[in-house]
């Protein structure tokens, strides 16, 4: 829908006045931005990461449960926060909060440095990347160049310098048109930026659900895929602990998939009522999306069973092949680029905001804490992010950095949701509009199962888990400086 602008919200920036954002978010555009930042790619590409590991179907569609339940009980917690805190930067202004300024920068750092911008870059290609499949000229097979860059590497104590290529290719280049496209139309109002969010999302769903609708009414699948055993029977074979084990590396893959609902808290401040409206938006977001999960998930199932699942690393292609024909790819390709660009379209709106609070607290560049005096938007902000986001695009390491991070992000959000707690304790007296359902045990339950997934994550995948400790300490020196600076010019103030 389109969203008129409404009363001023307020900025963070305590130093002089400047032009504010607009609360011109609805709830349904809240919910709707949710929705779509959490549903990108990932569901079209992860039931191979599942399947895999738990090759049984009662287990394949419990961990797509648990992963939406397990967000659940973290978005409670979060909507208190949100209640108590209705700017724009959400996370980053509840870290802030509750343990100070080097932390949440620690969070914005790694936001900015890989999974927002790396996030915008690799679903901006992935959306130019489907369209080639449908417009053959603009398609990944015709490279543009082919870029020679060297690299320090230590190997066996001696620091060499291998060559890695960059296929630079035109998907690549129209993923470049589609970052450039999404900043401005954000740069030129929230209005627009909403407007061409919604009316991706919209589509999308229709997509999605002429998918499921049809691969059940008229596809040539299988009911008999929902009941099929695999060697060893519900367990399969294996003790409690390897079945929690199995169970948790699945989860990466569905936290991957889930990831996006703290997207609303970002535009906290461009939300009407936010109080009310943020702690709502993420409540029926993630419903939403889990409801979505599961109906494509047994799409795919009654396709081919988990076995066949676990080999395809595009399932929806095959599912489409398998219920329809080959051709169906085709329509599939325009659905999975409508849906990467929706998401982008969202990532580009939201995260940009973080940084604006960033920038504000004087952690971070300068000139990203002002508000466009006409568009009322963080237009600095967007355009750094989209500068960045494209940097990435070229260097064609945005896949390569993404899969380190997925495990820093579980982790901040077990630390807000600790936060919760740690506010709780150190402001018992603060305004608290909405209260966090089920505390505190909700909120515990999710401490303690992100605990178990982040310690089961460390053992089973020790690469990722020390990719993103490197990533984020990458940023301490930074901050360092960028505090300096805003002491020294408060000082010279």
């Amino acid at each position: 829908m389109n969203p008129a602008p409404e009363a001023p919200a307020p900025t963070t920036d305590r130093t002089k006045p400047q032009p504010s954002l607009v609360r011109g978010l609805s709830l349904l555009d809240s919910v709707l931005l949710l929705v779509s930042g959490i549903i990108g790619s990932s569901i079209f590409l992860t039931a191979k990461d599942i399947a895999g590991p738990l090759p049984n179907p009662k287990l394949f569609f419990l961990v797509w449960v648990l992963g939406g339940l397990i967000s659940l009980c973290a978005c409670v917690a979060f909507a208190e926060l949100g209640s108590m805190f209705p700017d724009s930067g959400g996370q980053y202004v509840y870290l802030r909060e509750a343990y100070g300024d080097l932390i949440a920068f620690l969070y914005g750092w790694m936001l900015f440095a890989v999974a927002n911008g790396g996030t915008i870059a690799a679903l901006s290609v992935a959306s130019a990347a489907y369209m080639g499949r449908i417009v053959p000229a603009i398609s990944q097979e015709h490279v543009l160049a082919n870029i020679n860059l060297p690299y320090p590497m230590l190997a066996h104590g001696h620091v060499l310098w291998p060559i890695f290529t960059i296929v630079f290719t035109r998907a690549h280049a129209v993923g470049l048109a589609l970052i450039v496209i999404l900043t401005l139309v954000n740069v030129f109002g929230l209005r627009w930026g909403a407007l061409l969010q919604n009316v991706s999302t919209w589509t999308k769903f229709t997509a999605m659900a002429a998918f499921v609708v049809l691969g059940f009414a008229i596809g040539k699948g299988h009911w008999s895929n929902f009941s099929a055993q695999a060697p060893g029977g519900l367990n399969m074979g294996l003790s409690p602990g390897q079945l929690v084990s199995a169970l948790g590396v699945g989860l990466i893959a569905v936290f991957w998939a889930y990831d996006g609902w703290v997207y609303i808290t970002w535009v906290a401040g461009e939300v009407k009522e936010p109080r009310r409206n943020v702690p709502l938006a993420m409540v029926f977001g993630v419903l939403a999306v889990g409801a979505i999960y599961l109906a494509m998930n047994m799409t795919y199932v009654y396709a081919l069973p988990l076995s066949e699942v676990s080999k395809y690393e595009t399932i929806a292609h095959a599912a489409a092949s398998a219920l329809f024909s080959p051709g169906a790819a085709v329509w599939l390709s325009a659905m999975i680029a409508l849906s990467c660009f929706s998401a982008a379209a969202t990532c580009t709106l939201s995260g940009a905001r973080v940084y604006l609070a960033m920038a504000q607290d004087g952690v971070f560049f300068k000139r990203m804490a002002i508000i466009h005096p006409k568009w009322r938007t963080p237009a600095f902000s967007l355009i750094g992010q989209g500068l960045w986001a494209a940097l990435l695009t070229v260097s064609g390491r945005y896949d390569w950095l993404y899969t380190y991070v997925i495990f820093g992000m579980m982790f901040s959000y077990t630390l807000t949701v600790v936060g919760l707690f740690v506010l709780r304790w150190k402001r018992p007296d603060a305004p608290r509009p909405y209260r966090c359902t089920g505390y505190p045990w909700l909120p515990a339950i999710y401490v303690l199962v992100a605990i178990v997934w982040i310690l089961n994550t460390v053992i089973r995948r020790p690469t990722e888990a020390l990719g993103s400790a490197i990533i984020v300490l990458i940023g301490v020196p930074w901050y360092l400086f960028w505090k300096r600076s805003s002491r020294a010019t408060s000082a010279g103030n």
